[in-house]
């Protein structure tokens, strides 16, 4: 199973992890990342260009089913306006171990917080705005991967 969805609307966690779970591996892992409410923030607008995230997406996907025996995995990412406490991104992973369901997991997490084709653009109360700057410890992350 190789689910891989970018869109606007949210998602279920719990249909999610079934879906992984009902695959008969003795491991699921997954992230579920929410948009933080700090410092007066009031939304956090995604941009990409779709076809451009889709196939992004896609091959680091099948990298994670290369590098470990998985028996399915889930990605789903939203764009557009999203307020704090919104789910913004999923990550699960199903495999017959657990190591290769965490490890495969992180793995996809941290390519996307660094490497998916995503603008961020940050709403403040006081009407500021601010385009989100890539992280160096993201990026390091990403780099002890070797993706």
């Amino acid at each position: 199973m190789k689910r891989i969805s970018v869109r606007a609307e949210d998602f279920d966690v719990a249909g999610e992890l079934a879906a992984l779970e009902a695959l008969g591996g003795g491991g699921v892992a997954s992230f579920t990342g929410v948009v933080r409410g700090e410092g007066g923030l009031i939304a956090l607008e995604l941009e990409h260009y779709p076809a451009m995230t889709q196939a992004q997406v896609e091959r680091i996907v099948e990298e994670a089913m290369t590098r470990w025996p998985l028996l399915g995995v889930s990605v789903i990412h939203r764009f557009g306006r999203l307020e704090p406490g919104a789910r913004i991104v999923f990550v699960g992973t199903a495999s017959r171990h657990r190591t290769a369901a965490l490890e495969s997991c992180a793995f996809l997490i941290d390519w996307l917080k660094s490497h998916a084709p995503f603008w961020k653009k940050e709403h403040f109360a006081d009407g500021a705005t601010a385009w989100v700057e890539a992280r160096a410890e993201d990026e390091a992350k990403t780099k002890g991967w070797g993706a």
